[in-house]
Parts: C-alpha cells; structure tokens; sequence
C-alpha cells in the first residue's frame, strides 16, 4: 500500500491549504483515516481522524478551521486548513488503517508534506 500526499507549501497567516492523501496498492477496505503533524523538535501529533463510520475527531488546536474529509470510492483522505497560523506549521502525514481482507488493520503512513505559515 502507497499513500501519496500532496498540497502542502507555503501560506501567509489567515490563508487557507488543502492536504489530500491518495491510497493505491492491495487494500480490502480502509479503516480510520487521518493526519497527523510534526513541527521541529516535537512530537508527532494527531490532527484529525474520521473513522469508516464517518466518525470525526479533531485535536483542540484545530477545531473550527480545519476539516477533514474521505472520497471512499477513490480511497482518499483530505484535509481544508482554513485561518492558518504559524503554529500550525509542520509536516504533515497521512495515516490509514487498512484490512487485506483479514480482521488485522495495519497502519500505512503517507511521505508527508511540508505546511509552513509565516509572513
């Protein structure tokens, strides 16, 4: 399984970017999906989640601008950043749980992709 992350770059305060995350490979169906984020000298930490349910999880730091998203049918994971701040600068990574078609998930990370927000 390959994820394949895209729309990171860079944005002046207030802006807005949109992360997308494509899975290709031997995949039964998709569990969670979701990105998680590393800023310099951090950890990595979750930024959203939504579950097969649909079932959305947002970190603190984020709730209210930024919006997470899936396209079952076309096995992709998107992220809508809106009202950017320089804290929300980092790597981002897609993260999916997916079955080969037995009960076992196994978790897949995408390369990541570079947000940074400064004037």
């Amino acid at each position: 399984v390959q994820l394949q992350a895209s729309g990171g770059g860079w944005v002046q305060p207030g802006g807005s970017l949109r992360l997308s995350c494509a899975a290709s490979g031997s995949i039964f169906s998709i569990n969670n999906m979701g990105w998680y984020r590393q800023a310099p000298g951090k950890k990595r930490e979750l930024v959203a989640i939504i579950t097969s349910g649909g079932t959305i999880n947002y970190a603190d730091s984020v709730k209210g601008r930024f919006t997470i998203s899936r396209d079952n049918a076309k096995d992709r994971v998107y992220l809508q950043m809106n009202s950017l701040k320089p804290e929300d600068t980092a790597v981002y990574y897609c993260n999916i749980a997916v079955s080969h078609g037995t009960r076992k998930l196994y978790d897949y990370w995408g390369q990541g992709t570079q947000v940074t927000v400064s004037s």
